[in-house]
């Protein structure tokens, strides 16, 4: 088993040939191609064609559908090579953090 399977939280649904998608800022200044190898209800698995270094990947999209009304809200887990794991974040997380922050100052 390997270590990263530990960590996770919910079943996943791995794709035999991968999903294509696609990787956006949040401000649309850069864009990637990726292929989603498998996904949670709170992350996914990625192969990233071309290099993440220099991006911003605090915050971004991951895009599902060509027009773009299929997305999904991530935050970068891990790298390793082309691959990185991304977390889900939900609308309500932020406030949850914030709340948290302030009550732990």
């Amino acid at each position: 088993m390997a270590i990263t399977s530990e960590r996770r939280r919910g079943d996943r649904v791995v794709f035999e040939r991968g999903f294509p998608a696609h990787m956006m800022a949040i401000d649309g200044t850069w864009r990637r191609s990726c292929v989603m190898e498998d996904v949670s209800e709170t992350g996914a698995k990625l192969t990233v064609e071309g290099s993440v270094q220099g991006l911003h990947l605090k915050e971004f999209f991951l895009l599902l559908s060509s027009t773009g009304l299929a997305y999904r809200r991530c935050e970068l887990a891990w790298v390793n090579g082309d691959q990185i794991g991304v977390s889900f974040i939900r609308a309500g997380d932020k406030k949850k953090n914030a709340r948290r922050a302030t009550a732990e100052a």
